[in-house]
């Protein structure tokens, strides 16, 4: 097709401001991916760097000995786990309910429902409130207090209140009760949505650091975003580099690894051990994204 001098012109614009956004979005990720790879020592040298001037794994070798991170890692991968599965089930059978005609205070729940998305109780309520639920260095705090999420019910809803009514009809005249046609029907159709729900409430879940801080001392049940954020304001990068010295045969060899590692070369691999995992989910639900989210948003 061709194209006029105008239309090139804003062509080349816009391709050009995608190409910088993109630079200037992916670029520090790559930038603590290289210093990962990189030699701390060689790193302290500063420059702008696009590949490892000095390569090098020292520094994934120390963070995996640190048995806290790994304990922390088992825990972030129950809790998503977990917390996305019960939170997927527990929202999308409210829904259900929700979409379903005469049921009875169906607009006064939902009314009472959407007013929780503008307003809270805060934070000091929240927290005494699970404190009296006996909850304070419990795993179940990080998964019980997110399991019903209203934006999602909405969503969920206005998809099942677009399904044929003739499904549950003909469902209903071979016998059917609302759990069969929940978990027969409606819920195998709601594949895109249950995909593309369930990744936001997973990154949701594995991105939180905040919860464990104020609700666990317990370090065996703190995450590992919590762990990272302990390892940035810290000292633990030293813990890190004394447990790794003490486990090496000689000391000479401890010191001849120490040489090359530094606070931000470690911290850049902790980095990326916390945050590898969950974006390599992303490609296998890329599919959902559009008409997971699109779907039934034509109609409320």
């Amino acid at each position: 097709m061709h194209l006029s001098g105008g239309d090139r012109v804003m062509q080349t614009f816009i391709y050009s401001f995608l190409v910088i956004l993109a630079f200037v979005t992916l670029y520090p990720f790559w930038n603590s991916l290289v210093i990962s790879l990189n030699s701390g020592t060689d790193t302290t040298l500063g420059g702008i760097t696009f590949w490892p001037r000095d390569f090098t794994l020292v520094n994934y070798r120390i963070v995996f000995k640190d048995e806290r991170l790994l304990q922390a890692f088992s825990i972030s991968v129950l809790r998503t786990v977990i917390g996305t599965a019960m939170a997927i089930f527990c929202t999308a059978i409210f829904a259900y309910a929700m979409s379903r005609r005469g049921v009875a205070g169906k607009k006064f729940y939902m009314v009472f429902c959407i007013v929780t998305m503008y307003f809270s109780g805060g934070l000091i309520p929240f927290f005494l409130l699970c404190r009296s639920l006996g909850m304070m260095n419990s795993f179940w705090v990080m998964i019980i207090p997110g399991l019903i999420s209203v934006w999602n019910m909405i969503i969920f809803r206005t998809f099942f209140m677009e399904l044929p009514d003739g499904l549950e009809e003909s469902a209903k005249i071979d016998g059917a009760n609302h759990f069969s046609i929940f978990f027969r029907i409606f819920l195998p159709l709601s594949g895109p949505v249950v995909a593309t729900l369930s990744l936001f409430t997973a990154v949701g879940h594995w991105n939180d650091w905040f919860t464990a801080t104020i609700f666990i001392n317990n370090p065996n049940l703190i995450p590992i975003q919590t762990l990272l954020n302990q390892i940035l304001n810290s000292n633990i990068v030293s813990e890190q580099l004394a447990q790794a010295a003490g486990g090496n045969a000689s000391a000479l060899d401890a010191m001849d690894r120490l040489k090359t590692v530094t606070t931000k070369s470690l911290s850049s691999a902790t980095m990326m051990v916390a945050t590898l995992p969950i974006i390599m989910v992303y490609p296998f639900v890329q599919k959902y994204f559009v008409k997971g989210v699109l779907v039934g948003s034509l109609k409320g």
